[in-house]
Formats: structure tokens, sequence, C-alpha cells
């Protein structure tokens, strides 16, 4: 029999601040981790608003601030970035495999003020399981009449989603191309509504709070009603009208059960919704296209037919048949998640189960960037692995970084330690010497190409301790060019300058004319022979860069973030 591990509000006195943690409702809650099945978390007495699994962490709002528990060392820190008050934490779980973007799911998480109105909220969002976070700018945030019912990374949509409450009615509204023209189906919003992701990236939402349950197959573009059924007769067409009192629900990837207050007990399946023998269904369609063929394919022994199911996945731009106006933006990678069902079966057969799988329609998984380092400290005798690896740190001084990443001198210094299974050895460069990383392109184990298309880096503390060899004039520009301190005050975050919203300088722009040629040029590579310059003025370490690939031409292939002290530099190494 397998045990359960429960996370406690005993343990809670280890809080690394002076909040009495308790649960804001009067309903006790067992938050189950959707990919461990054996850790939970048990929610009971009264001003814990809100809960959330990430990988080995727990995220917990308590007095409208958020605390990370790692249930796995017993630990308690506060989180970073958060100046204003929220009350719910979200954010998504991959189970399936270990690979980049799987993790990338995990890491995602939004804070917020639940209620408040959208057109003035404050919404953070953290990249990297909670540990900081940064302000979300969310496009037209301003004109949004209505107030915040949450927001969500719908991985299976590859859009972030806000639900808009307003005059009874709840709807979501969409990020990208082509969900970010309109709302989805508005639905009768009678009450606080919890949203549950059900795990697996297929798009499935549970919206409930005690007198209503509502379900959604396409990450809230239409959300209905949970009917109550007994065999194929409808007893009533949802909980309301069944007068009951949700006490709580529990899901996992395929099924749903609800308790309520009268003590009944409600099971049912998530399967897709039936409309043939077998159903075949894409989470994400506006960037996966299928086609799907199902013969028979001979008789078992004891004279059973057989049948084949043979499916081509293709990206829906490539089809020749889907309109630019329905399909998303070709530049943004996506996600979509494909699942399989027996339609029309009964709700008993629950050893027969759907199957999904997920779809990383971007990056070639194989494919990793690799900065060229043939001398290292370590090669040099400065350094070597052992030290490294012996939780080696290193400490920047306050003055050189900025976790805002505004260039601004910090109010401490910042303890980094240094991975060496991540990161390897630090690359050597020369300080006040201008330098520009060599970039390879591998696949597997195979060196493919040097990279010459243009990228952006940006040192992953906030370090501000390096400059630019050219400047917009001298890299010739007709416009004025993008920079770091533009994209984070136009998108609220680091880390999303990319090649879907790179716009180059070399090209005419009347909405950028060139008004100061004087800027640091920050965009390495392409055309221009731009190069970094580090300064000599920081006896610890100095920028750790992640690089983004901002060319359009070019596939976006993340590396892995590496440090580098002040007279060497060493960037990201094998992705």
């Amino acid at each position: 029999m397998r045990s359960l591990r429960l996370a406690r509000f005993g343990i809670l006195r280890r809080l690394p601040a002076a909040d009495r943690l308790s649960f804001s409702s009067t309903t006790p809650r067992l938050i189950t981790h959707p990919c461990k099945k054996n850790i939970a978390l048990y929610l009971g007495v009264p001003e814990v608003t809100s809960a959330h699994f990430t990988s080995s962490l727990l995220l917990l709002v308590v007095a409208q601030k958020v605390y990370i528990y790692d249930y796995e060392n017993d630990s308690w820190n506060v989180t970073f970035g958060i100046k204003h008050p929220v009350t719910h934490v979200s954010g998504d779980n991959c189970c399936y495999t270990e690979t980049l973007f799987c993790m990338e799911i995990g890491n995602l998480v939004f804070a917020y003020f639940r209620g408040d109105q959208i057109s003035q909220t404050y919404i953070y969002y953290s990249n990297n399981g909670g540990f900081i976070f940064w302000k979300y700018h969310y496009d037209r945030q301003a004109e949004i009449t209505g107030s915040l019912g949450g927001i969500f990374q719908f991985f299976s949509l590859s859009q972030v989603g806000i639900l808009v409450v307003d005059q009874g009615k709840g709807m979501f509204k969409y990020s990208d191309h082509p969900l970010n023209r309109s709302l989805g189906l508005s639905f009768d919003y009678n009450g606080t509504l919890d949203i549950l992701i059900v795990p697996g990236q297929r798009g499935i939402l549970l919206l409930w709070f005690e007198h209503s349950l509502l379900f959604s197959h396409n990450a809230g573009q239409l959300v209905d009603t949970v009917r109550v059924k007994k065999g194929d007769q409808t007893l009533f067409s949802s909980m309301f009208e069944a007068s009951v009192t949700i006490h709580n629900i529990a899901v996992n990837e395929n099924e749903l059960a609800v308790i309520t207050r009268e003590d009944n007990l409600y099971y049912g399946n998530l399967g897709v919704v039936p409309s043939s023998v077998i159903k075949v269904m894409v989470s994400n369609p506006y960037s996966l296209g299928f086609q799907a063929t199902f013969y028979e394919s001979g008789h078992t022994l004891d004279g059973n037919t057989k049948y084949n199911l043979d499916i081509c996945l293709k990206q829906q731009q490539h089809w020749g048949r889907t309109n630019p106006n329905f399909t998303s933006s070709l530049k943004r990678a996506t996600i979509s998640t494909v699942t399989v069902d027996i339609a029309n079966k009964e709700i008993s057969c629950v050893d027969v189960k759907p199957l999904s799988t997920l779809i990383s329609i971007g990056c070639d998984l194989d494919k990793r960037i690799v900065i060229q380092n043939k001398i290292s400290a370590c090669s040099k005798g400065i350094l070597d692995a052992l030290t490294l690896q012996d939780n080696y740190s290193f400490i920047i001084e306050k003055e050189f970084y900025d976790p805002s990443f505004q260039g601004q001198p910090s109010s401490q210094d910042l303890h980094v330690p240094y991975s060496y299974s991540q990161l390897g050895c630090p690359l050597l460069v020369y300080y006040d010497t201008p330098w520009k990383p060599v970039v390879e392109l591998w696949r597997k184990d195979t060196f493919q190409e040097i990279v010459d298309a243009e990228y952006v880096l940006l040192e992953v503390n906030g370090q501000f301790s390096y400059r630019y060899s050219l400047t917009a004039q001298s890299a010739l520009c007709t416009s004025q060019p993008q920079n770091w301190t533009t994209m984070i005050k136009e998108f609220g975050m680091p880390f999303l300058w990319n090649r879907e919203n790179y716009v180059s300088c070399h090209d005419s722009n009347r909405n950028a004319t060139l008004r100061w040629p004087d800027v640091q040029y920050q965009i390495l590579g392409g055309r221009t022979t731009n190069q970094i310059i580090f300064s000599h003025n920081n006896e610890g370490e100095s920028p750790a860069p992640e690089k983004t690939c901002g060319d359009p031409a070019f596939p976006t292939y993340r590396p892995q973030t590496r440090r580098i002290s002040s007279e060497w530099l060493q960037v990201e190494g094998p992705g």
C-alpha cells in the first residue's frame, strides 16, 4: 500500500517571517501533487488563501505574501519581486518527462489578487518555480472591464488566459494570435470559482464553488455545466439543479470525484467528447493539425476484428488549408497534446484510459547551442573541478547588480551558489577587451555550424558591469534599436525579448526613428561587429548571460546558463 506524505501546518513554525498560517476556508482541503501521487497538502482550520505544487516545492499565499516550502529538505524561503498584495498563485505541472520544455511548464507561476479590477491590478510572473517574480504585462490590460477571476498559463493552447468576471458572467481572454482578438464564450458566474487545471496538458478545466461545477475541454473557450447522470439518463442538468452543496472535488488525468456535504459521492470520467467509435483530439488546433485513418487490419484468434489507427501530425501552417487568421504565429514555439480515446464507453470502464502524448512544436530537442570554450579557468589551473563541485559560491557586490534589471545598484550583496553540473568550468575572457562568444549549433553529439544569426544576452542575476562596443550610430541603424530597458518596460519582465517581438534597427520603422544615436547597441551577431566589454570593477564574479536568438529566420535553441568570473566569461553550455 502506498504511503501518503502530508505537508501539515504543524511544521509552519519554521517560516522565516512571523506570519501565522491558517486556511481561509471553513472547509478542509486535501491538495494532491499532480505528478507525485504520494505527496499531498492538508489545509485545515482558518489564512492561507492559495497553494500550488511546483516540482519538489510548495507555494503558499499567506497574509497576501508568497512563501516557498521545500518539503524534500524541510526548509522555508520567501519569494522576491512581489511588491503588492496577492491572494492566489497558479501554475501547471508536466508529468511526462524530464525534457527542458516539460520542466519549464512546472516552473511557470502567476501570482495575483483575485477579485481586483483587471484594469488596475498588479499581476506577477515567475519562470523559476516561484523564487523570483516579475511584474507581468498583459497587452491592453488597462482597457479590460471586469474583475480578475484568475490568470493561467494554458500550455495546451500555448496561451495565457485571464478569467474576466463582469455583471454575473465569466469569460476567458487570451494573450496571443489568433485568440487575442475576442473573448471566449461567456458563462454564468454565480459565485467565486476555484479553477483546477487537470493534469496532462489536455486543456481540461474544472471550475467550482459549493453550489456549481463547470468544465471546459478547450482551456476555457467553451465552458459548460457538469450534468448528473445515472446510466444513460440525465437526472440534473447541473450540480446547482441537483440542490447539493459541494464539499470538495478531486481529479487525476482521467477521473473526477465530488463529495457533498449531504454525504454523497459523485464520480465521473474526463474522456473526450463522444462522437464516433474512436475519438482523436488535438488541444491546440491553431498550431498542430492532424489527419487520422481508421481501418480494419485482421482478426484475433477468437474472431474479434482488429483495427489500426494511423495519425499524421503536421504543423498547422504547413497543411496548406488553414487561414492565417486561424493559425498561431510561426515565430512562436507552441505545445499541443494529442489524445486518443474510446467514445461512448461506460463510466465503469476505468481500465481503458485515454492515451495522450505531449507535442513540442518549435525547437528540435536534439539540437543545442554550445558556447565555444577552448580556454577555461580549469584548463589554466586557476580553478579546478573539485573546488567548483564542493559547495562553491561567489558574491556579487551590491554596486554591480540590480534584480529588477534596470541597471541600478542594489541594497545588499548577492550570494550566488555555483552549479558545476549545469555550468562546468568558466571560460576565460580578458576584462576591458572587446569579446564576442563563438556560438556553435550541435545536433546530439555532432557539430552542425557556427551560428551567425542576431542574438541578445541578458545577465541572469541582473549584473550591469559590462558594456557594448557599438552604439546605434556606429552599428549603422536607420531606426531606434530595441534594448533591454525598453523591452522590460514594454513586457514587464526580462527574458521576453525573442524572435517574435524582435525588430531590426536596420529596417525602416516609422514608429521608431533614430532619435538617440549614442545609446549602446545591444544586439550581437548578424551584420555588425558588436562585442561585449567587461569592466574590472568587481573582485567577485561577473555576468552570467542567457542567450536569446532574435533572428526570425533562425530557430530558438535555449542553452544552459553559466557563470563568469571578473576576468573571464562563461555563457550557457549544452542545452
